[in-house]
C-alpha cells in the first residue's frame, strides 16, 4: 500500500511533470473507480493542472479555476506515468487499468489496481475537504507544527494498541501497515503496547522514530521516477515483510502476527524483551 513517503514522492513527481499542462481527457475504465458525479469527471478536461498537494495518503490535483481531481490509491493501486500514452482509447475489461489521464503533450498517467478488491478511488470535487476521508484526517506527522507535545496529547486518551493507533488516519495522517512496523521497530516498542500507557521517555522515542522513519523514506524516494518507488520502499524496510529474516539491528529472527486481512512484523529482542507475541491464526494451524 502506498503510504505517506510514496505519496509525497508521487506528489513531487507530478509537480514536475504535470503542473502547467492541460488535462485533455480523463477516462474512467473501471466502473468502481469514480466516487463522485457532481462535478462530472469531464469538468477537469480542457483545464491546466495548477497544483499538486498531498493530504495524508490522498493526492490532490488542482486545476486552474476549476475542480480538483483527488486520488486515493488504497491498498493495491498505483500511478504509472506514460510518455507517450498508448494509441487509442483504453478498453474496459478485467485488467488492472482503472483510469487514464491524457495531456496535450501526448503523455499522461494510468491508475492501476491489482487484485480483486477494488478500493482505488478517484473524486472530482470543488474542494478536497468535501471528501469524508480528507475531512477526517488527523495532523500530518511531517508538518512543521507537529511536535512531541502534540503527539503526547493525541495518544493520551488512546486505549488501543499503539500499532492500531498509528494506522488510524483520523489520529495521524499517512501512516499505514508497513511504516507503523518500521516506526515501532525504530522506537524499540512493542506493537501491542497500549498507546495511553506510554511514559514521557517512550513518547519521545516514538516521536523521534516517527519523524525520522518517514523523513528518511521520503528522502530515499525523492527524485525517483514513479515506477521505481515500489521497489525503493521495499528495499528500505527493515522488519516489515521480512518474516524469518535476521533483524538488521540485533540479528534475532523477525517474527509475524497474522490477522484476517493483514499482518505485522517485529523483532522480539528489540521490541518485546524477547517475548513472542500471540498469533492466533498460527496457533489454530498448530492445533
Amino acid at each position: 500500500m502506498p503510504e505517506l513517503p510514496e505519496v509525497e514522492a508521487l506528489k513531487d513527481f507530478l509537480d514536475a511533470h504535470l503542473v502547467g499542462h492541460e488535462l485533455v481527457r480523463v477516462l474512467p475504465v473501471a466502473i468502481s473507480v469514480l466516487k463522485t458525479y457532481d462535478p462530472a469527471v469531464t469538468a477537469v478536461e480542457g483545464r491546466r493542472a495548477a497544483t499538486v498537494r498531498r493530504y495524508g495518503k490522498f493526492l490532490d490535483i488542482g486545476t486552474d479555476d476549476g475542480p480538483h481531481l483527488v486520488i486515493h490509491l488504497a491498498r493495491a493501486g498505483w500511478l504509472q506515468w506514460r510518455d507517450p500514452l498508448p494509441d487509442g482509447p483504453p478498453r474496459p475489461g478485467k485488467g488492472p487499468l482503472a483510469l487514464r489521464v491524457a495531456l496535450e503533450t501526448g503523455a499522461g498517467f494510468d491508475l492501476t489496481e491489482a487484485g480483486t478488491q477494488k478500493r482505488l478511488a478517484v473524486y472530482v470535487v470543488r474542494d478536497p475537504r468535501e471528501i469524508a476521508g480528507v475531512a477526517r484526517l488527523g495532523p500530518d506527522p511531517l508538518a512543521d507544527d507537529f511536535d512531541e507535545a502534540g503527539l503526547a496529547a493525541l495518544l493520551a486518551g488512546e486505549r488501543r494498541r499503539i500499532k492500531g493507533a498509528l494506522r488510524d488516519q483520523s489520529l495521524i495522517a499517512g501512516v499505514g501497515n508497513a511504516y507503523s512496523d518500521e516506526i515501532l521497530h525504530a522506537a524499540r516498542m512493542s506493537p501491542y503496547k497500549v498507546a495511553a500507557s506510554l511514559a514521557p521517555e517512550e513518547v519521545h522515542g516514538l516521536y523521534v522514530a516517527l519523524r525520522g522513519t518517514l523523513a528518511g523514506a521520503v528522502e530515499r524516494s525523492r527524485g525517483l521516477a514513479a515506477g521505481r518507488l515500489k521497489s525503493e520502499k521495499k528495499s528500505g524496510l527493515r522488519v516489515h515483510g521480512r518474516t524469518g529474516e535476521p533483524c538488521p539491528v540485533c540479528g534475532d529472527t523477525v517474527r509475524e502476527v497474522s490477522f484476517s486481512d493483514s499482518s505485522l512484523q517485529y523483532c522480539p529482542t528489540c521490541q518485546t524483551g524477547g517475548r513472542l507475541l500471540a498469533d492466533r491464526r498460527m496457533s489454530r494451524l498448530l492445533k
